[in-house]
């Protein structure tokens, strides 16, 4: 079982950054493909971006390509998300999630384990 603690959130006006940080319970982390997804109220869970354990290969969702950046440090068991020129619709709660194999997942049912989630609010 691989418990995820996500942690970074706050509130940051529009045009500001934000580093997320997810910290993973487990010494296997290393084989895990890492994601994150983002939740707004009232809307459904979204995939944000992937990183794969295999060759560091990275995906993201067009609504923040160019503006956020995923990354891992195995030695610490973290992957982080870094997020600027952030936008009022960037607003959500933002949960990491963790994924076995080799196949690169965009959606819930592609992750096997999910932190808590930590909240973003963007102001105008």
């Amino acid at each position: 079982q691989v418990q995820l603690v996500g942690s970074g959130g706050g509130l940051v006006q529009a045009g500001g950054s934000l580093r997320l940080s997810c910290a993973a319970s487990r010494h296997t982390f290393s084989n895990y493909n890492m994601g994150w997804f983002r939740q707004a109220p009232g809307k459904e869970r979204e995939f944000v971006a992937v990183i794969r354990w295999s060759d560091d290969y990275t995906y993201y969702a067009d609504a923040v390509k160019g503006r956020f950046t995923i990354s891992r440090d195995n030695a610490k068991n973290t992957v982080y998300l870094q997020m600027n020129s952030l936008k009022p619709e960037d607003t959500a709660v933002y949960y990491c999630a963790a994924a076995s194999g080799l196949r690169v997942g965009f959606t819930r049912n592609d992750y096997d384990h999910w932190g808590q989630g930590t909240q973003v609010t963007v102001s105008s």
